[in-house]
């Protein structure tokens, strides 16, 4: 019963990030991005993991960091 309680704790938690990510996210710059950075920004609002949107972008993690913030998508932990 405790696992269940805590993992439903973990994913309203993630519902909330994700939220957060979307509504704070700079969408105008994010669609003028090149397709694969696009996705990766995309990525990672909804999942909030920087090291695969990385890999997928084909970028550096300090450089998927940089597109983070300039698309305005707050780091949640």
């Amino acid at each position: 019963k405790e696992k269940e309680e805590l993992l439903k704790k973990w994913e309203e938690e993630d519902k909330e990030y994700r939220k957060i990510r979307i509504e704070n996210a700079d969408w105008n710059f994010i669609e003028k991005q090149e397709p694969r950075i696009k996705n990766a920004l995309k990525y990672y609002v909804k999942t909030g993991n920087l090291r695969l949107s990385a890999r997928l972008a084909g970028v550096s993690l300090e450089k998927m960091n940089e597109l983070r913030i300039k698309a305005n998508i707050p780091w949640i932990t």
